[in-house]
């Protein structure tokens, strides 16, 4: 049986909150935020800055793959130490594809566990929010949204449209991943918990919460209607089917079609991690020094013409 104990609103949490469980989740919290600071103060201007003068394609490749690489130990974090199941239903995304994904927004934590599908599908550093623009004004947050090219509204469509308009403007190159995530509490991405909404801290300390539940509704672009009175209409039938699914899984305690997404495997959160420990202990134990490409190809060269 899973232990349950009482929040003082009431409400069950899976865990007691205990001091091991407190260090623990400071300890991951110091390394994930000091791990953050450090790549926007030393990498973030030499790839958005300066590579982006020569490439955006390429800037955001490599920006991509360093924000994911970090990004993912916080789906290891829920899944692997926390072991918080994560079960998804409905719809199979494929991989690497382009997504604009409409979420509900229940707790301060629902759009962390996005990141959990999108690991899994090749696309974590990909993720775009539209959020209000006064999250663009926290301390070294602010800097990450920047640098991540998050798009900021100030919730007034008059002013919010011609922004939006010039940040999706430069997405126009299909090479460029891209899964932008927008909060008007609900439509194709559903998600639940079991017993009660987490809070941030829950998810930090480990005590809550027990199962994510994510249910899934994938729409072709020509699915949705092109006037903008038959999309208000479609998106309200979207809202209705989302407050269904959540009264019915409250009954029942699971959403219908469960199992389209496997476990997480842990390789897959710690592959940089892994494979830059793996070099580094290396070129340690061998005391070897890297010599640059260029460099070796010109000394074979003029070695050859001695020749």
């Amino acid at each position: 049986m899973i232990p349950k104990h009482i929040n003082a609103d009431g409400s069950h949490r899976r865990h007691q909150l205990t001091a091991i469980r407190v260090v623990r989740g400071i300890l991951c919290l110091a390394v994930l935020l000091t791990t953050a600071c450090m790549t926007l103060i030393y990498c973030a201007p030499l790839f958005t800055l300066l590579l982006r003068l020569f490439s955006i394609h390429y800037s955001r490749k490599v920006v991509a793959l360093l924000f994911g690489a970090w990004l993912s130990m916080w789906p290891f974090l829920f899944e692997k130490i926390n072991n918080t199941k994560v079960v998804f239903s409905g719809d199979s995304v494929p991989s690497k594809e382009r997504v604009l994904l409409f979420a509900n927004h229940r707790t301060e934590v629902d759009w962390m566990y996005l990141w959990d599908l999108a690991l899994r599908k090749g696309c974590l550093g990909s993720i775009k929010y539209v959020l209000k623009s006064s999250l663009m004004k926290l301390p070294v947050f602010g800097w990450g949204f920047q640098v991540l090219e998050f798009i900021s509204v100030e919730r007034k469509w008059e002013i919010d449209e011609s922004m939006m308009r010039r940040k999706l403007s430069t997405f126009k190159d299909t090479r460029d991943s891209l899964w932008l995530a927008v909060f008007p509490e609900g439509t194709d991405y559903t998600i639940a918990y079991k017993h009660r909404c987490p809070t941030f801290l829950d998810n930090a300390f480990g005590v809550d919460p027990l199962e994510v539940h994510i249910h899934i509704r994938r729409f072709s672009p020509h699915e949705i209607p092109a006037s903008e009175k038959d999309v208000a209409v479609w998106l309200t039938e979207r809202f209705r089917i989302k407050d269904q699914l959540l009264t019915d899984f409250t009954n029942l305690g699971y959403f219908p079609d469960e199992g389209t997404e496997g476990d997480l495997s842990t390789f897959s959160c710690l592959i940089y991690v892994l494979i830059s420990a793996v070099y580094l202990t290396y070129i340690t134990h061998f005391d070897i020094q890297p010599t640059p490409i260029l460099g070796s190809l010109k000394a074979l060269i003029c070695s050859k013409k001695e020749l």
